[in-house]
């Protein structure tokens, strides 16, 4: 190489290697100017109005405990919280809404076992996959359904429901509050471990469901416990087993499945709280502890122990690792009972 390249070729090099350095240079003052950023915005999350989306109808027991938590949330948070109600697709409509917002805490969403974790495995085709599309906050609590039939049926026991099915195959149908649901599930569950013929009957909401039950017209029910205890009480519905592993406090007389001649029996509704993914980790964590803190007060508390529910808050992650170990399990029962929504 001649000199006068070879002082060309270095400058050359040198030139290069400082544009690179500067180069990595604005990158991390932009990553740094970033994270400020996010921080601001976090330091003032929230300014505005927060829409929480609940997936089923107004009216049901995901409904009514989405407005406790909204209420409770609102008072921490110190601005209004909206429940938008957009049921439909056993709950992928409204858990879609919330997956495709924009990630900046103010629409998040209200959501069961169905959207968050069975429905991968229930409909052949998904508008979103919750491991990925959505950010945990908070899981909410535990909610046990109950079987209950309409008087007209003529039993008083799970053990002679499943002997009039027998006798009966697909002659007796079976209503939930949509596709997807512990109920939908439980039901599908109860048909598999028992050996029976039983059709679904899913409708947009627990509360269109109990209309139904009510009137005879679906003679068999699952239901929330919050949903069923008022008719159970008023003698409307005869409750034949709740679905959890243990009795529950408010109908104490009403055996488990399981204790009802089906061991290993358990299909428990569950709820928690989501964000579209991306919402940053800051505001995650700030809906996190204001969740917490709205879930314990007396007035939350009340609602859920009114619901026959159990409260059990937690961290995103402890959520998320919940989340994940749900949808395998509810797949086993889909595939067992070849339930599946197109």
């Amino acid at each position: 190489m001649r000199g006068a390249e070879s002082v060309t070729f270095y400058h050359h090099i040198k030139e290069t290697k400082m544009n690179i350095n500067l180069t990595k240079k604005l990158l991390v003052a932009c990553v740094a100017a970033l994270g400020v950023a996010t921080s601001a915005v976090a330091d003032e999350y929230p300014s505005r109005l927060i829409r929480l989306v609940v997936p089923f109808a107004a009216g049901g027991p995901t409904d009514i405990l989405s407005r406790a938590y909204a209420k409770g949330l609102s008072d921490v948070l110190k601005q209004p919280v909206v429940v938008d109600n957009r049921p439909g697709a056993g709950g992928n409509i409204g858990i879609d809404v919330v997956a495709k917002a924009a990630p900046d805490g103010y629409t998040i969403g209200f959501g069961t076992n169905g959207p968050l974790a069975v429905n991968v495995s229930l409909f052949s085709k998904m508008p979103y996959d919750p491991a990925k599309d959505l950010a945990p906050i908070t899981f909410f609590a535990f909610v046990p359904n109950v079987i209950a039939v309409h008087p007209s049926l003529g039993v008083k026991d799970l053990k002679g429901l499943i002997r009039l099915i027998k006798a009966n195959p697909n002659k007796y149908s079976f209503a939930s509050g949509g596709n997807g649901t512990t109920q939908h599930l439980g039901g599908e569950l109860l048909k598999t471990m028992a050996d029976i013929k039983l059709l679904h009957i899913p409708y947009k909401g627990e509360g269109p469901a109990m209309i139904d039950a009510l009137g005879g017209q679906v003679p068999i029910i699952f239901s929330s416990i919050a949903a069923g205890v008022p008719y159970v009480k008023s003698g409307k519905l005869i409750p034949l087993a709740v679905t959890s592993a243990k009795r529950n406090p408010a109908l104490p007389d009403v055996p488990t499945v399981a204790e009802a001649g089906l061991p290993g029996y358990e299909a428990t509704a569950w709820y928690g709280v989501v964000a579209p993914a991306g919402t940053p980790k800051e505001i995650i964590q700030k809906l996190n502890a204001a969740s917490l803190k709205a879930i314990n007060s007396h007035e939350v508390s009340e609602r859920l122990a009114a619901s026959g529910a159990s409260a059990a808050p937690g961290t995103p992650e402890e959520f998320m690792a919940f989340i994940r170990s749900e949808i395998p399990r509810w797949e086993q029962v889909v595939k067992q009972a070849g339930a599946k929504v197109d």
